[in-house]
Formats: C-alpha cells, sequence, structure tokens
C-alpha cells in the first residue's frame, strides 16, 4: 500500500488515524470513538473541507454521535467515522475507494464503513474488494429512506406526547435539505397531507420537491424564521445555534442532520427556554443505522420490528424531559451514558 497512515492521539477515543495517497488523490481521516458495545460503525463522508481542522472536528464529533446513536437504538455497536478530503462529484474513482478499503482493513475489524453525505453503494462496493468492513452495498441496504421513516416515527411522536396532536394532516413543516434523507421526509409528510417548506442549495432537489410534493421553496437563510408546527433540519451538523434558534417560530425540532447543535453544551437550553422541543438527533436518525446493522448481520426481516425503539426511547425521553424541566437533550445523553458504564 503506498498510502501513509498516521496514528494521531485523540482523549476519549479508542483510535484516530490520518491517511494520504497523493498519486489516488486520497486524503482523510477515521475516528474509532468506542468499541465498547461491539465493532465502531459509521458513514464515509466526502467533503471539499476548507482546512484540517474542519475535517479533525467533523470525524470527532460524528464518531461520538455514532456511539451515542447505537447505543440509544439497543444495537450491539460503537461508533466511528471516516471523512475525506475531496469534492464528490469531481474527485471519485474506483482505486480511491480500493485503497480506502485497505485503510479500513488495517484497522482490525475495529471499524465498519457505511456511505454518508457524498458517498453511495457504488463507493462502499469498491471498499468491499479491499475488506469486508464495510456494510451497506446493495440496494436494500440503502440507509436513507429508513432514516427518513425513523424521522417522520419522531415527529408523530413528539407531536402526540406533547401537543396531544394525534393526526398530521394540515401541520407545517419546514425542512432544510431535500436530499437522500429530507426528499422520503417530505413524501411521508405529503402523503399524510402536511404542508411543506423547503430550501436546498441543489436547484434539481428543489424542483422535484415543488413539482411533485407541491413544497413551497424559500431561500435557506429564510428556513428558520417559517411559523410551522416543525422544523426539521436534513442538511450538516451546525444548523441550530445563537442565532438561528432565535428566528425560529415552531414547536418542535425533530429532524435527521447529525450534530445539530453548534455548542451542545449551551444551544439545547436556549432552545428549551424558548418553548421549542427538540427530539434528540442521535435517537430521531438512527434508523439508518438500525438498517445498516440489519444488513450487516443478514437480519434484515428484523428491520421494521426494530425501528420501534425510536418511539420507545422517545417516549421515554420526554417526561423525564418534562418533569426536570430540561431539554431532551440532556434526557438522552444521560440514558446513554448510563448504558455505556454498565
Amino acid at each position: 500500500m503506498d498510502t501513509t497512515i498516521k496514528q494521531l492521539k485523540q482523549p476519549g477515543y479508542e483510535q484516530l488515524i490520518s491517511f494520504e495517497n497523493a498519486k489516488l488523490r486520497l486524503k482523510g481521516l477515521i475516528a474509532v470513538h468506542s468499541t465498547k458495545l461491539g465493532p465502531s460503525m459509521g458513514g464515509v463522508r466526502m467533503r471539499p473541507y476548507q482546512n484540517e481542522d474542519e475535517a479533525l472536528t467533523d470525524v470527532l464529533k460524528l464518531s461520538r454521535a455514532m456511539t451515542y446513536k447505537a447505543a440509544a437504538a439497543d444495537l450491539p455497536l460503537g461508533g466511528g467515522k471516516c471523512v475525506l478530503f475531496g469534492d464528490p462529484h469531481k474527485d471519485k474513482s474506483p482505486a480511491l475507494f480500493n485503497e480506502l478499503g485497505k485503510v479500513i482493513d488495517s484497522l482490525k475489524g475495529a471499524y465498519l464503513a457505511a456511505e454518508d453525505s457524498g458517498t453511495a453503494i457504488e463507493d462502499m462496493k469498491a471498499i468491499r474488494k479491499t475488506t469486508k468492513s464495510v456494510t451497506g452495498t446493495n440496494r436494500e441496504g440503502d440507509p436513507s429512506p429508513v432514516t427518513a421513516l425513523g424521522v417522520f416515527q419522531g415527529i408523530a411522536t413528539l407531536l402526540e406526547v406533547l401537543f396531544d396532536m394525534r393526526r398530521l394532516e394540515g401541520i407545517k413543516v419546514a425542512i432544510q435539505g431535500v436530499g437522500n434523507v429530507g426528499y422520503p421526509l417530505a413524501e411521508r409528510l405529503f402523503k399524510v397531507g402536511a404542508e411543506l417548506i423547503v430550501c436546498d442549495p441543489n436547484e434539481k432537489n428543489l424542483e422535484r420537491v415543488k413539482k411533485n410534493l407541491k413544497a413551497t421553496a424559500v431561500d435557506p437563510k429564510d428556513i428558520f424564521k417559517q411559523e410551522v408546527d416543525v422544523f426539521a433540519p436534513c442538511a450538516y451538523g451546525g444548523a441550530l445555534n445563537k442565532e438561528t434558534i432565535n428566528q425560529l417560530n415552531c414547536k418542535i425540532v425533530a429532524g435527521a442532520a447529525n450534530n445539530q447543535f453548534d455548542d451542545e453544551e449551551k444551544d439545547p437550553t436556549q432552545l428549551h427556554e424558548k418553548g421549542i422541543w427538540h427530539a434528540p438527533d442521535y435517537v430521531n436518525n438512527a434508523g439508518g443505522i438500525i438498517n445498516l446493522y440489519c444488513e450487516h448481520t443478514n437480519q434484515i426481516h428484523t428491520l421494521m420490528p426494530r425501528m420501534a425503539i425510536i418511539p420507545k426511547r422517545l417516549r421515554e425521553i420526554l417526561p423525564v424531559a418534562q418533569e426536570k424541566n430540561i431539554a431532551p437533550f440532556y434526557v438522552a445523553n444521560e440514558l446513554v451514558e448510563k448504558t455505556l458504564q454498565n
């Protein structure tokens, strides 16, 4: 292997490596946050990162979130993540992903790769040629529609538990990002009679959702201001920060994006003090990892029963948050951390 691999140290993480192969234009990081409950699973994300610090922050946050997601979903998995520097529309090649498979294989099963933003099933198939430590290599295992189903379940659960709203017909939902997960979520909401307001930097995504689902498109900077029942962040993380939270005009926030809070110490409290309830992202968007686990273990027939864990966990978290008058995010963290300590 002509790829240079460096072992890095990061407190609280089991492994962190950087790797680079200039000839193949392969450069990235893999973080293994925890394997206490099982091998770490997490997607391979490809983005044109501005610098190494941005990529490092992403891989650390995402791998930790995967640990919490797996634990909340009652799966025997830990959390890991891979991030690649590059434009997914220009820089991909089968050789690049073949070589990435060798890098993943060097971790000896500690990390199981899957698709994520900027990667697809074809890329996972290329990885599989050089390692068995990958999942999501067939259409049955495509996690995006299942992630959308889980978010839909979460929205319905929050509205029922907190506002006694047992029907979604007529509700207004603002969706930030209508791509791989946001669009199937919009489809489900449209079918039950929801009114959709959307934004997306991709014009094709916008045209599709406007044409097929009668959605109203707004400028991305205006999506937070919409007077709606639900705000669903389904793009990249960090959408909820001091400024955007001040703009929100909704009952609940429940979306598919990972790491929705820019500052996890302060932002959940600010949102809660504004009277807006939040579905903890790693609970609400666990459908994807449940799907991938079922595929990887040849238990795809157990997928739908396992999906019941999402509303079940929310029904455990919300009453505690109401009783303590704190953000559900903190309650979810306490639940997961107890699981990891046992």
